[in-house]
């Protein structure tokens, strides 16, 4: 009568975490819904949805996702398996791994860039990765 179910990835669809301004977090997260980040994260970041770094957030460490806007700092390893749009104000340093890349003019785009097409990465249950080609 009362056991409530785990809400299923297409039931996050929609749904936005949200870490705001002035909050900073030490570790790592892993979300399946999208995420928005306004404040500071030194860790990595896992999700099978979209991050967006706001103008005021900031990110050092590794980031894996399908979808990513990056309109703050980032410094480290990004892997997008479909679009990154860095916008004007945005600056990224270290490493990008990415189907679609955007970059508005005026961003601070100092990273190796590698753009891989119909590549899908895949994380293992001992942290390795392994990458397969989809059509």
């Amino acid at each position: 009568m009362f056991d409530k179910k785990p809400k299923s990835y297409t039931d996050l669809l929609g749904k936005t975490n949200r870490i705001v301004e002035g909050t900073t977090i030490n570790g790592d997260i892993v979300s399946q819904a999208d995420f928005r980040l306004d404040g500071a994260l030194n860790g990595n970041f896992q999700s099978s949805g979209k991050i967006v770094i706001g103008p005021a957030g900031s990110v050092t460490g590794d980031i894996i996702c399908k979808n990513a806007d990056i309109e703050g700092k980032f410094d480290g390893k990004i892997q997008v398996t479909e679009i990154l749009n860095v916008k004007s104000k945005a600056s990224i340093h270290g490493e990008v791994i990415c189907g679609k890349l955007a970059v508005e003019p005026g961003a601070d785009f100092s990273a190796s860039c590698t753009m891989k097409t119909n590549i899908k990465n895949l994380m293992l249950n001992d942290g390795q990765q392994t990458q397969q080609k989809t059509s």
